[in-house]
C-alpha cells in the first residue's frame, strides 16, 4: 500500500484498463491457490483484489473482499493487515464504513501498526469529526504521538512533519490558533500533552463511532496483548 494509505490515490496513476489486467492477474492467482495455500496466503491476495476493485470503484465487490480478510487477519494477529483491510473498507463508503473506520483506530492504537497507517486513520477520524469538536483535536494528536514513538530513524522526520501539519490543521479550524504560543496554550487547555489523558479520550471517540457492532472480543484481545 502507498505510504499515504489512500488505495485511490495510491493506484490513481493507472489506466482502467491497467487496473482490469492488474485484477485479472489477482484473481488467476487466487483461484490457482493450492487446498493446501494457507488462509493468510489466500486472505492477502484477496485484499489485493479489494484495493483494485476499490480503484475501478466496484465499492460493493471491493467491501465483500476486504470483510472477508478481516477475521482470517485478526484470527492469525496479523494487525497491520486487519488495519490495512479496515481501510480498505472505510474507503467503499457503505453503510458500515465509519464502523470499519472504528476498528482500524482501535488496532492501530492497541497494537504497533506501522506510524503511517495510523496517522493515515487517525486522519480519517479528523475528516469525520466536526471542526469545532474536540474529538478531532485528540485523533490529531494521537498522530502526532504515535508518529513519533513509532517511525523508523528515516521516516521520523517526515512522518511527524505531516501529524504536527494535521495537528496544526485542526487547532486552526477548531480555535483559530495561528502562533506556537496559542498552540501551547490550546494543547494545554484540551489536556492534549498527556498520552494518559488524551489516549483514553480516543477511546471514547472510537466507541461512539462503533457503538456495539465491534467485531471481535476486545476483552480477548487485550488479555493477549505482552502487556499483560
Amino acid at each position: 500500500m502507498s505510504e499515504s494509505n489512500d488505495i485511490s490515490s495510491s493506484l490513481s496513476g493507472e489506466s482502467r484498463p491497467e487496473l482490469a489486467e492488474k485484477l485479472a492477474t489477482y484473481q488467476s492467482r487466487l483461484k490457482a491457490l493450492p487446498a493446501t495455500a494457507s488462509a493468510i496466503e489466500r486472505a492477502l491476495l484477496q485484499l489485493d483484489v479489494s484495493e483494485v476493485l476499490l480503484a475501478l470503484d466496484q465499492k460493493d465487490d471491493s467491501w465483500n473482499e476486504a470483510r472477508a480478510t478481516f477475521d482470517v487477519f485478526i484470527k492469525h494477529e496479523e494487525w497491520q493487515r486487519a488495519v490495512e483491510a479496515c481501510n480498505v473498507m472505510y474507503q467503499t463508503e457503505q453503510p458500515a464504513s465509519i464502523v470499519a473506520l472504528g476498528h482500524a483506530v482501535w488496532l492501530a492504537v492497541t497494537y504497533p501498526i506501522e506510524a503511517d497507517t495510523s496517522v493515515a486513520v487517525l486522519n480519517h477520524i479528523v475528516d469525520e469529526t466536526p471542526p469545532t469538536s474536540d474529538g478531532a483535536a485528540v485523533a490529531a494528536m494521537t498522530g502526532y504521538y504515535i508518529a513519533d514513538i513509532r517511525s523508523s530513524e528515516e521516516k521520523h522526520e517526515s512522518m511527524t512533519f505531516l501529524a504536527k501539519t494535521i495537528l496544526g490543521n485542526v487547532a486552526k479550524r477548531h480555535s483559530n490558533v495561528q502562533t506556537q504560543e496559542e498552540m501551547d496554550m490550546w494543547l494545554k487547555k484540551l489536556e492534549l500533552n498527556d498520552p494518559q489523558i488524551f489516549l483514553p479520550r480516543l477511546s471514547l471517540v472510537v466507541n461512539s463511532i462503533v457503538e456495539d457492532n465491534w467485531w471481535f472480543d476486545r476483552d480477548d484481545l487485550r488479555s493477549r496483548l505482552p502487556v499483560n
